[in-house]
């Protein structure tokens, strides 16, 4: 029996986007930082770009261990325990002396911040069929905000108090959110009956079995490839020539990108429709409109806001529609079904950010877009791929 009308009113799905948005922001703090950090340790600025791959490999590993864990425990439990692993983290990374000890815990933060994809299948599971993909899309909207915005916040606390500061306030933050979610999350009953063993192996199962996740997580490996090496690669971008920027200055760019979050309803409400392909696409060619912007911009900052604003709109188009298609597979498998499908994500991101480091260095802005057009490409021949290999089935 579907609980949506018992356990989940409009307050509860706003307050899970805003859970989501805050928890989600400890991966991407990091970014506006790099230079900061490079300064204080006295290491090259694309060396220190290292955290940023890092955080987002363990958010990838933590995906993978933990997730799966919401179809055989009581998840908000789950959410509160790991919430506060996650402020431990972030207390070590504000106090660290060494920059190997910030990369080992960047990797622990990024695979204590899992808790928005235990959130999204919580959302999902006490929506009914009607409001599922508009829920997920304001979940998702809390998210991409908590995202794009982290990066406003982190660069300009960093730029007045310091990298350490913006630690330190995060882990502020997942206490206060523990408090919150403690009295307001409803609890949920697991699906799942047997071994840690046996849970993981069923998810290898789907992965051979489900051709929708296969092609969901592909494409989305991808998109995150994309999106991870803009931000990342960005921030080195706009501190050299022509803008010569500071980390307060970079910073907001992210409000820009935050601008772009507030169509995930509206993506998520269409992704529930007849033809939720189109959106796929959609997405692709935002994202090689922004690409075009990103390379031809020169110094006009108008153009690059645009791109920005684009390329999160065009991310969301593909990633809220795969999200809500895998959630129709199979509704009792939906923790493992997320696993799979933002574990795959979150390597393409850390492939990606260290992709987009490599590209900067060897060729700068120039290398960097004619790669990532590259990739958008290689996704459009995914997509054609399955969208024939679906007609020849139908």
């Amino acid at each position: 029996m579907n609980t949506s009308s018992v356990s989940l009113s409009r307050s509860t799905i706003l307050l899970m986007a805003v859970c989501t948005g805050l928890i989600v922001a400890n991966i991407y703090y990091c970014q506006p930082l790099v230079i900061l950090i490079a300064h204080d340790f006295g290491i090259p600025e694309h060396v220190a770009g290292k955290i940023t791959y890092l955080t987002q490999a363990g958010y990838a590993l933590g995906l993978f261990l933990l997730v799966p864990l919401g179809d055989m425990f009581e998840r908000k439990r789950q959410i509160l325990v790991i919430t506060g692993l996650a402020a431990g983290a972030l207390i070590l990374a504000a106090v660290a002396k060494s920059f190997l000890l910030l990369q080992v815990v960047s990797f622990l933060i990024g695979a204590c911040s899992i808790v928005p994809q235990l959130i999204l299948p919580m959302a999902a599971n006490l929506s009914d069929d009607r409001n599922r993909g508009q829920n997920i899309g304001v979940v998702m909207s809390g998210l991409l905000v908590g995202i794009l915005a982290s990066r406003a916040v982190s660069g300009s606390i960093g730029f007045w108090m310091g990298w350490r500061a913006v630690y330190y306030l995060a882990a502020g933050i997942c206490v206060l959110l523990i408090l919150l979610m403690a009295a307001r999350f409803p609890k949920s009953q697991p699906a799942f009956r047997g071994s840690y063993g046996n849970l993981m192996t069923s998810m290898f199962r789907y992965i051979k079995t489900e051709s929708l996740l296969r092609e969901a997580s592909l494409i989305n490996f991808l998109a995150f490839a994309i999106i991870s090496a803009f931000w990342t690669v960005m921030v080195l971008y706009l501190a050299n020539p022509p803008y010569s920027l500071q980390t307060l200055e970079i910073g907001l760019f992210g409000i820009a990108g935050a601008a772009g979050a507030l169509a995930a309803p509206l993506v998520g409400k269409l992704s529930g429709g007849n033809n939720p392909r189109r959106n796929l696409l959609i997405g692709f060619v935002l994202q090689l409109v922004s690409i075009a912007l990103f390379y031809f911009t020169g110094a006009n900052v108008y153009l690059f806001v645009l791109g920005i604003i684009l390329i999160d709109i065009g991310q969301q188009a593909i990633h809220v529609t795969n999200q809500t298609r895998i959630y129709t597979i199979a509704p009792e498998a939906r923790n493992r079904l997320n696993t799979i499908f933002m574990s795959v994500s979150f390597i393409g991101a850390s492939i990606g950010s260290a992709l987009g480091l490599w590209l900067w260095d060897q060729g700068g802005w120039a290398l960097f877009n004619f790669g990532s057009a590259a990739i958008v490409v290689v996704n459009i021949l995914i997509y054609q791929f399955y969208k024939s290999k679906d007609k020849q089935t139908t």
